[in-house]
């Protein structure tokens, strides 16, 4: 995504978390203080936290009556470059803590937290038609290879599953994110993409997963943090808190992520 791109949806952003903000800056519970949460919380968070932090929201606001939760995903590297731009965000879960430190050296978060792990998988379309059986496989001429953009946590796991197994991949695209990987799967625009093994159980039915031996060399942990640039650090703080916790961590766990053991 190009600078005004990323300008813009930062803006957008910006102008939501504004109008919720007004209140809740106000009502928000401030340090030291006792109370109940209210007002709106943003959170930005990696694609493949799509459907668990979905789910973590629908009980946070169950458990918070008078909070709403604002989520945004996408590509970690993109959502860090919003963050770093300003945009009012209260708490950030990333896919991976590389792209973390880049927020966090720009003082723009805090003592990150590492929450969950991830392993890829050989997304291909039902029946595997291919018979893609390893990861040499994806490799093989012919054969159409989508994978995360190398900037975004998905890809620079792809790129050291590849450099462990020898293999030169040739993918006919890079995508901005796994959600988009797994897409041009399912379209059939693409034979087999790397995901990860938590976007193939949420798509079941849609593709399989094939498991390779490189996996374990390209686990990704997803760290989550406080952003300063946030207009309820109340209600970030206690929704970070939850997805530490053992429910959070159950609805985690359910979707397929591994504890950070």
């Amino acid at each position: 995504m190009n600078r005004t791109a990323i300008g813009v949806v930062a803006a957008g952003v910006f102008l939501a978390g504004c109008a919720s903000s007004t209140s809740s800056s106000s009502s928000a519970l401030q340090p030291g203080s006792t109370g109940v949460l209210t007002g709106s919380t943003v959170v930005f968070a990696a694609a493949s936290l799509k459907p668990t932090f979905t789910e973590l929201a629908k009980q946070f606001e169950a458990a918070h009556p008078g909070v709403k939760v604002v989520l945004s995903f996408g590509g970690s590297d993109t959502l860090a470059a919003q963050i770093k731009q300003g945009a009012p965000v209260d708490v950030f879960a990333a896919a991976n803590n590389t792209t973390m430190q880049t927020v966090v050296s720009s003082d723009d978060a805090k003592s990150p937290v590492n929450f969950a792990k991830n392993v890829l998988e050989i997304a291909v379309a039902p029946g595997n038609p291919n018979g893609i059986k390893t990861l040499a496989d994806v490799a093989k001429p012919g054969l159409k290879l989508a994978l995360c953009a190398k900037t975004v946590p998905c890809g620079s796991a792809a790129q050291k599953a590849f450099a462990a197994a020898g293999i030169d991949a040739k993918p006919v695209t890079y995508e901005q994110d796994v959600t988009s990987v797994l897409t041009k799967v399912e379209l059939g625009e693409a034979d087999a993409g790397l995901v990860y093994r938590t976007d193939v159980k949420a798509a079941a039915g849609k593709v399989v997963g094939v498991d390779f031996a490189e996996a374990d060399k390209a686990v990704n942990t997803y760290p989550i943090a406080q952003v300063g640039t946030g207009k309820n650090p109340n209600a970030g703080k206690a929704f970070e808190a939850f997805v530490l916790s053992p429910s959070g961590q159950a609805v985690l766990h359910a979707a397929g992520f591994e504890p950070d053991a």
